[in-house]
């Protein structure tokens, strides 16, 4: 096949960009959540469950867009780390509930710390107006495009 223009370069894509400076945003987090022992995908786990009294994993995954097996392992990690708890469901034995512990809600505020941190160490030299800009650029495409899942790593 021949190809009649010339080839773009790569710097010529949104899409290069997007993903060169969200590469940077999630492996500057990773980095700060992970002094703490924590993962992207925990971290979000424990957000999520931070405004809940407990939640059934199946809603959790579906709040989140994953899966029930990737909810399980993420489960398994906090329960072992001491940041949440499992609890048979009162009225049937085979459901569970998912909560945090009183460790895990005491870690939360600290993690968003870091999460507030890192959004100022790479936007906060945008003005207000322009960091709206941005937000409205990226909630259209989001709209656009109908994404849902939560983004975890």
């Amino acid at each position: 096949m021949r190809v009649s223009q010339p080839l773009s370069p790569l710097t010529a894509h949104l899409g290069y960009w997007m993903r060169l400076v969200s590469n940077h945003v999630s492996h500057g987090f990773a980095r700060k959540l992970a002094d703490r022992d924590v993962t992207v995908a925990e971290w979000v786990v424990l957000r999520q469950l931070y405004d809940e009294d407990a939640l059934a994993p199946s809603r959790l995954a579906e709040r989140l867009g994953m899966t029930r097996g990737a909810i399980t392992k993420l489960a398994d990690r906090l329960t072992a780390k001491a940041l949440l708890m499992r609890t048979d469901h009162p009225d049937d034995g085979r459901a569970q509930t998912l909560a945090l512990t009183k460790q895990g809600r005491r870690l939360v505020p600290t993690l968003a710390v870091l999460a507030d941190e890192n959004d100022a160490a790479f936007f906060g030299h945008f003005t207000p107006d322009e960091r709206s800009r941005i937000e409205q650029f990226l909630k259209a495409i989001v709209d656009r495009h109908g994404l849902t899942d939560v983004p975890v790593s």
